[in-house]
């Protein structure tokens, strides 16, 4: 007999009131919460209440809905707590730094003093493979 153990997400267990969470809102589709090991103070995480691991996986409807919620994030950020801009952030696969399988926003309040640098490293491309790949990801 193989018995198969599904471990809910930390998201998923704060969704189910099982581990406490700062919660600034909470509808039908999705939650809103403090991070506990925020950027800066205020650092919010829009998430959705199903489990899509991605991106990709989450239904057009649901993810407009969770980029309005996190418009209103910012706004509120940008508001109250004064900052001078906001990170909006999805991390989509552990290649990108997923550190949870589940769908979810990040919104980081940002100071033009903060110090915290998120600058990610570039690329150059080498003669004529810009146009490879745009043809790769025409559509």
């Amino acid at each position: 007999m193989i018995i198969l153990l599904i471990m809910k997400t930390i998201f998923e267990m704060i969704i189910d009131n099982e581990i406490p969470a700062t919660k600034l809102h909470e509808d039908d589709i999705c939650l809103v919460i403090l991070d506990i090991n925020p950027i800066n103070k205020g650092h919010a995480l829009v998430i959705n209440k199903k489990p899509y691991p991605t991106f990709s996986q989450c239904p057009a409807q649901e993810l407009s809905h969770m980029m309005e919620i996190a418009k209103k994030v910012d706004s509120l950020q940008r508001d109250k707590l004064n900052c001078d801009g906001t990170n909006i952030i999805i991390n989509n696969s552990k290649a990108a730094n997923q550190e949870i399988p589940h769908l979810h926003i990040h919104v980081i309040p940002r100071y033009n003093d903060d110090g915290a640098k998120m600058i990610p490293r570039h690329e150059k491309y080498e003669e004529g493979e810009i146009n490879k790949i745009g043809e790769l990801l025409n559509f």
